[in-house]
Parts: structure tokens; C-alpha cells; sequence
């Protein structure tokens, strides 16, 4: 099957390729890939969605019509049928679903128009309204936790978007923890929240407030969060190590997916606490802490600062500079961390600037005199 390169976000012409992609007349879509794309992939391959992976590292999952339209369908059954807005990027795996739970219940979806404004949410939403046989169609739509926290701020002054936030059956809201403030703050404005968690190689959230979808099952192994069923991706693209790696067979031949994600379950309802590896989940995009940590070390003054990660309300993850005082270089705290913040944004990206620096007397270490970076985040933590 031939692969094709979509060239920009326009979801309108996501929208047409999907369609055709998911009906097998047409090629299979290339989102966000970059260097040269191979010309064929296997039969039955929708998509393939570039994405920074759990290490921050670019991996091309490849998506198939079957993996898609399952994880539609485990929607459509946990929540209800009814009409989808796009309120996120059409080239990430989240957007995507909005687009193909579309195409499965066949439906045009709404799109919030430019960029993201509790005004054009509240304007795309308004418009959905719509019934059949004298019965509302149920309206749904997908979001991150900052979108949400944006949302609620202006909601408390703005009566559109309080009542669009209302209109919803259901706010799918994934990509990273939600904080409970602003669940709580949601529930008060009469928003229906559901908590998704997920992985591209999942084909989006495939549990839904802390329980599988239809079809799938999650294991904990030796503490990782591991997932199984029809949503699984094939594989990645060109890589048959990491493919071999990421989804291994159990005894009885069931194929899983390694999530990279501490968990547990406590009643039946799975509980993520975070990463096994160093990274963290800040505004839907992977962070490295070891990469931001290697280029907060070459600002001088922070030769020997630690780079933890700490919840965050807005961005659901934030990381944290934590430095020895007196080592600053006679600067003031203010002023390293713009530094920091300047040397992050140009090396790694915006989205990957530390939030804070928090300076210690003295960095609490590990028996073999590394930093014991477990304890200097519950400290940063109890700072906040």
C-alpha cells in the first residue's frame, strides 16, 4: 500500500484522507513525518503518526484501518453515539480520533476555527445544536488539561463559553494527569469530564477514567502499565527492534503494549503514576528531563543543578530546577532562570522550559554520591 505525505494541518484535508484511507480505496496517510518517506507500507495500514515517543526520540507509528475504527467503536460504546468538535491538532493521535469517530458515526465534525480561543470554542460548540426525530444529538469533543484550565478561567465571566462547556455530553480530556482541582473546577461549572489515558501506539486513550474500553486489557507487569487489544498499532515503521521491544507476546501468544508507565490497580481501577523513565508529560508533549537537565548544567552558576519533574495545574507536568545556593554566581534567582529558560527554549523548545529554580543548601544525595532525585521532588513538591 502506498504511503502519503499530508502536507500541513488542514483538517479538512486530513478529513478527506482519512475517509478515503479507512474505506481502503486510498493511500495511507503520513502525519507530522519528516526525512524521507518510505513509498509503501502494508496492507491495511490507515495511517502512520510521527511522534516524540515516551523518550522524546521521533518513532513513526503505523496505525491500521482495523485499530482505528476499533477504538471508535469502544467510544461511541462506553460514551454514546452523537456529533464530534476538533478543538485539537488534527496531526496528533488525539485529534485524529476526533476526525475518525467522526467518519464511523457519519457525521461532518465541527472545528474550532485558527487558534485556540475560549471564544472559538464557544462559538463552534453553540453551533453544533441539532436534532433528529425531536430527539438533541449528544455532542462530544476531546481536549488537554491546559485547554480545559483556559476554558475555566474564562468561563467564570463569559457566559457562552460556561454554557458550551455544558453542552457536552461528555469532554474527553487525555494526553496528561489532570490535575483534581481543575477536575473539580470543572464538575462545578457542569462540565462531564471523562479522564482518557493512552499512547499513539493505542490509537489514542483506550482507558477511559481509570477503566479499559471495550475489547482492551491492561495488565500491570513488574509495576508497568501494559495494553492489549484490537487498538494496538502494528508496529513502528522501519523498525523492527523497537517493534519487538515495545509490543512482546505473553505465554498464551497475546500481544501487549509496554506503556513505559508506573501503575497499579486499587478497586478494579487503574491508577498511572507516572513514568518509569525520566520524562514527563508537559502540555500534551513529552519532556526529557535528562536533556533539559544536560542544558540547564551549562548555564553558568548551574553546573550541578537537578532537573525534576512536579505535578503542575495548568500543564499537568512542569519541571524544576533545583540548584545549591551560593553557586548562582551573584545573580539573582530571577535571573538564572530566564537564563535557563533562554538555553532550554533554543535547544530543546519552548514547551520544555523548566516552570521554576528552587535553590538548597545542600542537594540531597544517593550512597554513591549521585543526586537522589526522588527525594529532591517530593521536597520540591512540599515546597509548592
Amino acid at each position: 500500500m502506498r504511503l502519503e505525505p499530508v502536507v500541513g494541518d488542514d483538517p479538512r484535508d486530513i478529513l478527506r484522507g482519512l475517509r478515503s484511507a479507512l474505506h481502503g480505496a486510498g493511500p495511507a496517510l503520513s502525519l507530522g513525518m519528516v526525512g524521507d518517506v518510505p513509498i509503501e507500507v502494508r496492507a491495511g495500514t490507515a495511517v502512520v503518526v510521527t511522534t516524540s515517543g515516551s523518550t522524546g526520540v521521533p518513532k513513526s507509528v503505523v496505525l491500521s484501518r482495523d485499530a482505528l475504527t476499533s477504538s471508535a467503536l469502544a467510544t461511541a460504546d462506553r460514551i454514546g453515539e452523537g456529533a464530534w468538535l476538533l478543538a485539537l491538532p488534527p496531526t496528533y493521535v488525539a485529534g485524529m480520533q476526533v476526525l475518525v469517530r467522526s467518519l464511523v458515526a457519519d457525521r461532518e465534525p465541527a472545528v474550532v476555527s485558527g487558534a485556540f480561543t475560549p471564544q472559538a470554542f464557544a462559538a463552534a460548540a453553540l453551533t453544533m445544536a441539532s436534532t433528529e426525530r425531536g430527539i438533541r444529538v449528544p455532542t462530544f469533543t476531546s481536549l488537554v488539561p491546559a485547554q480545559l484550565s483556559k476554558l475555566l478561567d474564562a468561563a467564570d465571566d463569559d457566559t457562552a463559553v460556561r454554557a458550551a462547556l455544558r453542552s457536552f455530553q461528555a469532554i474527553l480530556v487525555g494526553g496528561q494527569a489532570l490535575a483534581p482541582v481543575v477536575l473539580e473546577r470543572a464538575e462545578s461549572a457542569g462540565a462531564t469530564i471523562v479522564r482518557t489515558y493512552g499512547a499513539t501506539e493505542t490509537s489514542g486513550g483506550c482507558v477511559y477514567d481509570g477503566v479499559p474500553l471495550r475489547g482492551v486489557t491492561v495488565r500491570v507487569e513488574k509495576g508497568e502499565v501494559q495494553v492489549a487489544g484490537p487498538v494496538l498499532a502494528d508496529g513502528y515503521l522501519g523498525d523492527t527492534e523497537a517493534t519487538d521491544a515495545a509490543f512482546p507476546r505473553s505465554d498464551d501468544g497475546t500481544r501487549f503494549y509496554r506503556t513505559g508507565d508506573a501503575g497499579l490497580f486499587e478497586d478494579g481501577v487503574l491508577r498511572v503514576r507516572g513514568r518509569l523513565d525520566n520524562v514527563i508529560v508537559s502540555g500534551g508533549v513529552n519532556v526529557s528531563l535528562d536533556r533539559v537537565e544536560r542544558v540547564v548544567r551549562d548555564v553558568p552558576g548551574l553546573d550541578s543543578a537537578v532537573v525534576v519533574g512536579v505535578p503542575d495545574e495548568r500543564w499537568g507536568e512542569a519541571s524544576v530546577i533545583v540548584a545549591v545556593r551560593g553557586e548562582a554566581l551573584r545573580r539573582s534567582e530571577a535571573v538564572q532562570l530566564e537564563e535557563a529558560r533562554a538555553a532550554v527554549k533554543a535547544e530543546v523548545g519552548a514547551h520544555a522550559r523548566p516552570s521554576r529554580l528552587v535553590l538548597v543548601d545542600e542537594l540531597a544525595t544517593l550512597p554513591s554520591g549521585k543526586p537522589d532525585r526522588e527525594a529532591i521532588r517530593r521536597a520540591v513538591v512540599a515546597l509548592h
